[in-house]
């Protein structure tokens, strides 16, 4: 990753020389609506919950074309183009601004000093990306313990959903896009297979019939049905 103080080739003007920053498909463009006091995501940065909050802000930042300020593609530019640092350190600070407003007010006074967004954000990342042995555990432990109880269906399988989408987040898939095999579809299959049962199994057990009829079926309709068939019951 390139530092902020790095050489940026980015200039300002294009080839007829009208200026590209201020266009809308431009990373340096701001929109009026996007000031240092909007708030980008429901969820404030408070320590435990990183792998959400980083993963709603990078949706938030990739909507907005600003993710080249924290991956380092968009870098301190030198030279004689004011008008591209003076875009730059307004991107820079706002970006900054959105980072303060999206976490909480202990973390926000740990950073408010700090010149760079990238800087900041990689800072985060340090201080409170988990290791993957110790995350998975944890969500592991949280699954096994996760259960209906008293709760309505819908609570449940919210529950459950979010610790498994974040559970698949280090699961290993194929990306090279060229495998014909079908090994690809078999395992995903086989990952929406153990989401049902992990449902189904600390249901109530007043599900136990509808539980027992679902469990019968070959194949298991998909996890959304089988919501669907639960909550059916419930009322």
């Amino acid at each position: 990753m390139a530092t902020p103080g790095s050489e940026n080739s980015h200039d300002s003007r294009s080839l007829n020389g009208k200026s590209t920053i201020d266009e809308p498909s431009s990373p340096y463009f701001l929109h009026h609506s996007d000031g240092p006091g909007i708030v980008l995501v429901s969820q404030h940065l408070i320590g435990d919950n990183y792998a959400s909050w980083s993963r709603a802000m990078l949706i938030a930042l990739s909507v907005k074309n600003k993710l080249g300020f924290i991956d380092g593609l968009i870098i301190k530019p030198k030279g004689n183009d004011l008008n591209l640092l003076n875009s730059w350190i307004k991107n820079n600070n706002v970006f900054i601004s959105w980072i303060l407003n999206s976490v909480s007010k202990e973390i926000s006074a740990s950073m408010i000093f700090s010149i760079f967004a990238c800087e900041i954000w990689l800072d985060l990342n340090d201080r409170f990306q988990q290791r993957n042995g110790l995350r998975i555990f944890q969500l592991r432990h949280q699954l096994m313990n996760h259960v209906q109880d008293q709760n309505s269906v819908s609570f449940y399988f919210t529950k459950l959903k979010t610790i498994w989408e974040e559970l698949s987040n280090f699961r290993l898939v194929c990306t090279c896009g060229k495998c014909t095999c079908g090994g690809v579809k078999e395992l995903n299959s086989h990952y929406q297979i153990e989401y049902i049962m992990s449902f189904l199994m600390r249901l109530h057990d007043s599900f136990t019939q509808v539980r027992g009829q679902l469990l019968l079926m070959d194949p298991l309709p998909p996890r959304n049905k089988v919501f669907a068939l639960i909550s059916q019951e419930e009322h």
